[in-house]
């Protein structure tokens, strides 16, 4: 680059809400910071009462515990900062912090991303294969699920992380987003390695995407096609509302992660990108613990009798 800057970029900063005006500000703080610890709440109700009630000691229960840590984690990388960045007057991050909130987020974004397949993956043996799902979904065999995918996660945060971050950025060193995204990150790097890098965090990223999008799929396609055997419609019912939570979750997850990162190139607004951004960080992880809670029959019973007893214990809660 030709009369740029080479001198080396020590901290950048998060241009982000910048784009609206300054009196929505303190609005949106205070909505993102409901919704953030509603999310805490929510994941740390169904985590304790997961561990807490031995009747939820079940393969389908685990990994929806250990999904809930994976979006309690994701939401503190990010949410935390953004923040407090939304009141802030000056938005600088470290390069170090930069790349760890990077490695962070692709870490337990990516682990979330393989506990949903690994849960569709239980929903399939449990109606598919009956008979050998205590063989399948063995507690050994459930937390080599769980050890899968957060090592996957890890890998995967690893790989972008030191494929960016090797790169030079050479000024300026505003990055239009309020995290460290990639895409507004490498419009900040210089040199012939740019172009390679964008093509090859973009491939693996959307590889893995896709990869657990359609592994999900194979699963509901064989999980349908066994439930519609079932001769009764009672029977078809509740095989069905089994996987309800899981599916709705999924429909959530890879709907709004095909809007950030399959979305058509050209001109877009800084502050309709950034908005677009806050579905997949706030949102989605939002109305994860809402869906699980209000759609799991079992579940929401534990809630009540582990929490609402606590609070009335003189009230009988029935199971």
């Amino acid at each position: 680059m030709p009369g740029a800057n080479r001198s080396a970029v020590t901290e950048f900063v998060l241009v982000g809400f910048s784009a609206f005006p300054r009196q929505l500000l303190p609005a949106f703080f205070l909505l993102f910071l409901l919704m953030y610890l509603s999310t805490l709440l929510g994941n740390l109700l169904i985590t304790a009462t997961v561990w807490g009630e031995r009747g939820l000691h079940t393969p389908m229960y685990l990994l929806l515990c250990a999904l809930s840590v994976s979006e309690v984690l994701y939401t503190v990388a990010v949410i935390p900062r953004m923040l407090a960045d939304l009141l802030a007057a000056r938005r600088a991050i470290a390069l170090p912090a930069c790349a760890g909130q990077m490695f962070s987020s692709f870490m337990f974004g990516f682990a979330h991303s393989f506990l949903l397949t690994a849960m569709g993956y239980d929903r399939y043996v449990a109606i598919c294969r009956p008979l050998r799902y205590h063989a399948l979904m063995s507690p050994r065999g459930c937390a080599r699920l769980v050890g899968c995918s957060w090592a996957g996660g890890s890998v995967m945060g690893t790989v972008v992380t030191t494929a960016v971050f090797q790169l030079t950025f050479c000024g300026p060193n505003e990055i239009q987003h309020f995290a460290c995204h990639v895409p507004p990150l490498l419009k900040l790097a210089c040199g012939r390695d740019v172009p390679r890098v964008a093509a090859g965090v973009g491939l693996v990223c959307i590889t893995a995407l896709l990869g657990c999008c359609l592994l999900i799929l194979l699963s509901y396609a064989f999980i349908v096609a066994t439930v519609l055997k079932i001769p009764s419609a009672e029977g078809r019912r509740k095989a069905f509302s089994t996987c309800a939570s899981h599916l709705i979750v999924v429909v959530v997850h890879y709907g709004f992660a095909s809007v950030i990162y399959l979305k058509p190139k050209g001109p877009h607004s800084q502050a309709g990108d950034i908005l677009m951004a806050t579905t997949y960080t706030v949102l989605t992880p939002f109305l994860s613990p809402i869906i699980f809670s209000l759609r799991n029959k079992e579940l929401k019973v534990a809630l009540k009798k582990t929490f609402l007893s606590k609070l009335h214990p003189e009230k009988d809660v029935t199971i």
